[in-house]
């Protein structure tokens, strides 16, 4: 395979550790556990193709991307441009696509965006910055794809193309079904694709239809390519584009026809690849307990058989002959994963009193505990771990709920207008003036302008008072319900700002409050500029700071999951079973955030609502456990206990 210097492949990546193609991979794709630094490695190659470019009096023609992927390689760029002097004046940028039709000056334009992240900060000049036109007529349309086409020639062809993937394998908006040779055209969307962006355009029915793209030959003509993903969101789609045929049914897969491409992955998305998922059939592998039990859960949904079922045969046939050489029999095996799984449940997720605690998830003792939950949004606490909440507060503990964001974005202004005008039916005339501001920002708020402070705070009353509603119904004092209000969230658009110390001193203060024996937060890591993300940054830079605290020495961190995702069965250290009932109660919660049912903002890729998702996922969940021979429960919640 040929490579080009300085590019991530032949230098940067060597140094701290590439994957050369197994028989499985087809791409050569680096792992890093934070996108963070991998992104900061993918500017730094930019840079230094920048700087080449210019000692060489050359311009350097860069492919561009839109989305949540390259923003840290945009920042970092920005970042070397003010602080390291690294100039843009020898640059010419080419971006992949635009929506169309699409207004440049909308925030949902990828102009918008560019400006935003990248061109606003550095000293590129305008005239050599090109993104597709999604004002131009319909009948100039075809006329001006071709010119867009001939001006990437015009200088030389892309020296290097930066790419996303989304989850139907396209890149740029090259869908299923784009030809290997296809140019810059127009094209329709795809519906997976346009639920994908639902939430920045607060709304499916927001998303244009069609959208103008670089063709696959055109970004396959680019001298050099490096794709970003992050998230487990992606890996399914990284998995098959690696892994599986060219076909244009995933047309990032024709990536694998290109000299010089390299995918850039955090572990979440690589999580799928052959060499992680089961590495045995990879390499060889030290037997860790671990790996062991990702091994035997593997074989059972393979084999399609519990766990004490397995036999030398299956281990074997399976590639796992070398796992059963070092145990020696798969009798013993099977008894000890099975006590190993088994000692993840438990009906008493606070510890249970007066009990051998020896293979138990939680301690004893104390026989009451202080908790924390902490939910990055006004929801999350009753829709990811509502049963175990429910556990808790009915076995005596001291339950805290911690809401760090107010939510109030994802509260649509049809919403806002409803309860600000039964305010205004219920109080006096003399008091009802804010309200009326209220009423009339909603009503004549233009595209592109964000809610004003008025419309946000009572937004935010809205979430607010339907998150103490679902804690009184689960018995929690109100004077242990916290609405944190972390500022990075309150922007006003779907953009928020950096974590900042201000935001860390919040949790920091309630945690030093509270001294909790335990605290729950959100272990959701699909995104890594998502609130989620950012708000479990915050407990960990918090609780890191507290860590030489002595009340901290007896606190734990569990890590739950949002309503889309669920840890794989060897991740998980502690799972709580639910009844028919207790099914029941979580709903009933869950229910109490009426302006997140029935057509939510923030729908996502999955068109069922909140309550559904749980459900099945918490059903799947206890399935799994079922199906591994495991007792037969309703359903499940899961957590996975974090060393900080």
């Amino acid at each position: 395979m040929q490579t080009h210097p300085g590019t991530i492949r032949s230098i940067k990546y060597e140094k701290i550790g590439t994957h050369e193609h197994n028989r499985f991979e087809k791409i050569h794709n680096v792992v890093f556990k934070k996108s963070s630094e991998a992104s900061r490695l993918v500017a730094e190659e930019i840079a230094d193709l920048i700087r080449r470019k210019n000692d060489k009096g050359e311009r350097c023609v860069l492919g561009l991307a839109t989305g949540s992927s390259p923003v840290s390689v945009y920042k970092e760029l920005v970042r070397m441009h003010k602080e390291e002097g690294l100039s843009f004046k020898n640059v010419v940028t080419f971006n992949l696509d635009e929506y169309y039709p699409m207004n440049p000056g909308s925030i949902h334009s990828y102009h918008y965006f560019m400006n935003e992240h990248l061109f606003n900060h550095i000293d590129i000049p305008k005239g050599q910055v090109f993104i597709p036109d999604g004002k131009i007529a319909q009948d100039k349309l075809a006329e001006y794809c071709l010119a867009y086409e001939k001006k990437i020639a015009e200088y030389g062809g892309l020296d290097f193309q930066l790419l996303g993937i989304g989850r139907t394998g396209h890149i740029g908006f090259n869908e299923p079904g784009s030809h290997y040779n296809s140019i810059t055209r127009s094209i329709t969307l795809d519906q997976l694709t346009r639920e994908d962006a639902a939430t920045s355009f607060l709304g499916i029915e927001n998303v244009p239809k069609k959208a103008i793209t670089m063709g696959v030959s055109s970004v396959k003509n680019a001298k050099r390519i490096v794709l970003l993903a992050w998230g487990h969101k992606k890996s399914e789609i990284i998995k098959r584009t690696v892994e599986g045929e060219v076909s244009s049914s995933i047309p990032a897969t024709y990536l694998q026809e290109h000299g010089n491409t390299t995918f850039v992955l955090d572990t979440e998305a690589a999580s799928l690849l052959t060499r992680f998922e089961s590495p045995w059939l990879v390499d060889a592998v030290d037997w860790t307990d671990d790996m062991t039990k990702r091994a035997v859960v593997w074989l059972c949904d393979k084999v399609k058989k519990s766990i004490l079922k397995l036999t030398d045969k299956d281990y074997n046939e399976s590639g796992l002959a070398s796992l059963l050489a070092e145990r020696g029999s798969s009798y013993e095996l099977n008894i000890d994963m099975f006590n190993e799984l088994q000692h993840t449940i438990t009906g008493w997720p606070g510890g249970k009193p007066n009990a051998d605690d020896t293979h138990r998830p939680e301690r004893a003792v104390p026989e009451k505990k202080r908790v924390i939950i902490f939910s990055p949004h006004p929801d999350d606490d009753v829709i990811s771990m509502g049963g175990t909440f429910d556990r808790l507060v009915e076995q005596g503990h001291e339950v805290h709920i911690a809401y760090q964001t107010s939510g109030n974005i994802a509260v649509s202004n049809a919403d806002a207008l409803k309860f600000a005008e039964v305010a205004m039916d219920f109080l006096p005339k003399e008091k009802i003036k804010t309200l009326g501001d209220v009423i009339k920002s909603i009503n004549e708020k233009k595209e592109n302008e964000i809610d004003a402070l008025s419309v946000r705070q009572l937004k935010g009353f809205i979430r607010k008072r339907e998150s103490i509603a679902a804690t009184r119904f689960l018995k929690v004092p109100d004077k242990q319900v916290h609405f944190l209000n972390m500022p990075f969230y309150e922007t006003g658009t779907v953009k928020k700002n950096p974590l900042s110390e201000k935001d860390i001193e919040i949790v920091k203060k309630l945690i030093a409050k509270v001294k909790p024996h335990q605290v729950y937060a959100a272990g959701d890591l699909a995104d890594p500029h998502g609130t989620h993300k950012v708000c479990l940054d915050a407990v960990f830079h918090a609780m890191g700071a507290l860590k030489s605290e002595s009340y901290m020495k007896d606190c734990w961190l569990w890590l739950y999951r949002g309503a889309w995702h669920e840890w794989e069965i060897h991740e998980i250290d502690m799972t709580v079973p639910m009844s028919p009932d207790q099914v029941l109660r979580k709903r009933k919660a869950i229910f109490f955030h009426q302006s997140q049912k029935d057509g939510v903002m923030f729908q996502g890729e999955d068109l069922r609502e909140f309550w559904v998702r749980a459900e099945d996922r918490n059903k799947k969940t206890a399935e799994h456990y079922r199906n591994l021979g495991l007792a037969d429960y309703a359903a499940m919640e899961a957590f996975k206990r974090f060393e900080y």
